[in-house]
């Protein structure tokens, strides 16, 4: 083993340099004795950087992480002996950014650690506006979960209340897998009936049914090389769980009408808010499906666990939902933000600042803005028998505004509270159920 001591640091230095990731050497003292190129590239840090203490740089601390509340790599190396790997939030020229960093040891000739190679990887890459948000505990253990499973190609099953962002979860996965360049197709499983769901996950062929005057390429067709996003999973028709299980075991699927099958190339991803498990017990989901989709499940937080989250999440969503008109929220209305319960998670979050951007007339949004008096919009049943009163509109907004976004508003409302399936939901608007995606899709 060669001798590692301070002579060797130019040599160290050097090492630096082949690893293709910012890199930095640190020493039992928490000090930065040299970093490679990528890692100035990356962090934009200067040579001032060098004899100071890691947790200083990347953290802003005055003391080691794990005196500060966080884990510590470094500690945990020493304490192991073995390669260390951890999520952790730096200081970064863009702001507070997650970082994948891998701590690893450099023993001398007796065996003894004097030195460590950290390598840190900043997780992101950009999403536009539809971007995952958040820096508290319960956030950055479940984005450590989804960095972990997205270079590979293992199923990963996302659990978790309505409104937690399941399918931006999902395409975080699929943006930083090896299939990014490749399509995301994303299914709605709630609602679809047997012959619906089949057709539109397998194609069908010219003929295959009255109506069907071409062939018609399926959602697995279409994510080929890509990722299959199964949304809602636990709504799928009990008798089409098998023709999916088959799909998954086999890589192979027939589309309807036709005699032939035909090979699959897609990397599996599921959601669901409901509990497996008991849909099993129940009769209701098949056992031997649910231990093929979920090796590695993966629960996003409710919005109640992460509040320190809130104001970064509200902030952005605000820009998304009122791109022309520069608003801000008041500290008033953060605090009374942060003191919600939230039962929608971030779908009410963005309700109710897609509200408050209407009824806000100046510059700053305040909590007022943001109750919702909903006994205000109670009917009186007193004046049920009145017909006059019968025959007046019952939804109407306090603002004028263009019907398309008055369209889409209450589409929003109406989702959010019906409790029925997307089929029963597209009866009762007077629409098809393919005219009630395509809306949903444009919400």
């Amino acid at each position: 083993m060669t001798d590692i001591s301070l002579n060797s640091l130019p040599s160290l230095t050097t090492m630096l340099e082949a690893i293709p990731a910012p890199a930095v050497l640190l020493d039992r003292e928490y000090r930065i004795r040299a970093a490679n190129e990528l890692y100035r590239q990356t962090f934009q840090q200067e040579a001032s950087l060098l004899n100071q203490n890691c947790h200083r740089v990347s953290h802003g601390y005055n003391v080691p992480c794990d005196q500060a509340g966080e884990t510590c790599p470094l500690k945990h190396c020493l304490q192991t002996g073995q390669r260390q790997r951890i999520l952790h939030i730096h200081n970064t020229p863009k702001g507070r950014e997650h970082v994948d960093v891998e701590m690893s040891p450099i023993r001398d000739v007796n065996g003894e650690i004097q030195f460590f190679v950290e390598t840190m990887t900043p997780v992101y890459k950009a999403q536009g506006q539809k971007r995952m948000i958040g820096f508290s505990p319960a956030y950055t253990k479940m984005l450590d979960l989804l960095n972990r499973a997205a270079h590979s190609e293992i199923s990963v099953l996302l659990l978790g209340e309505s409104g937690t962002g399941k399918e931006l979860a999902a395409r975080y996965l699929h943006d930083h897998s090896a299939r990014s360049g490749k399509p995301f197709v994303a299914v709605e499983c709630s609602g679809l009936t047997d012959s619906l769901f089949e057709s539109e996950l397998f194609g069908h062929e010219k003929g295959a049914f009255t109506g069907a005057n071409q062939r018609k390429q399926g959602l697995v067709e279409s994510a080929s090389g890509g990722t299959l996003f199964l949304d809602e999973l636990g709504d799928i028709p009990l008798s089409m769980q098998v023709k999916l299980l088959r799909l998954i075991e086999s890589g192979t699927y027939r589309p309807v009408g036709s005699v032939s099958s035909r090979q699959a190339d897609f990397r599996l991803i599921c959601a669901t808010h409901k509990s497996l498990p008991a849909l099993v017990r129940e009769g209701l989901f098949r056992e031997d499906l649910y231990y093929r989709i979920s090796p590695f499940p993966i629960v996003l937080p409710a919005l109640r666990e992460r509040q320190e989250d809130i104001p970064h999440i509200a902030r952005h969503l605000l820009e998304v939902v009122s791109p022309k008109r520069p608003l801000a929220l008041s500290e008033r209305a953060l605090q009374w933000l942060q003191n919600q319960a939230f039962p929608g998670n971030i779908r009410e979050l963005r309700n109710r600042l897609e509200r408050a951007v209407l009824l806000c007339d100046l510059s700053t949004i305040e909590p007022e803005h943001l109750e919702m008096d909903l006994g205000a919009y109670a009917p009186d049943e007193s004046k049920e028998d009145d017909l006059e009163y019968r025959d007046r509109p019952r939804f109407l907004p306090r603002v004028i505004m263009p019907l398309e976004e008055l369209e889409k508003n209450y589409l929003a409302q109406v989702v959010e509270t019906y409790k029925g399936d997307k089929a029963s939901l597209a009866r009762e608007l007077g629409v098809s159920e393919r005219t009630l995606y395509r809306k949903l899709r444009n919400l």
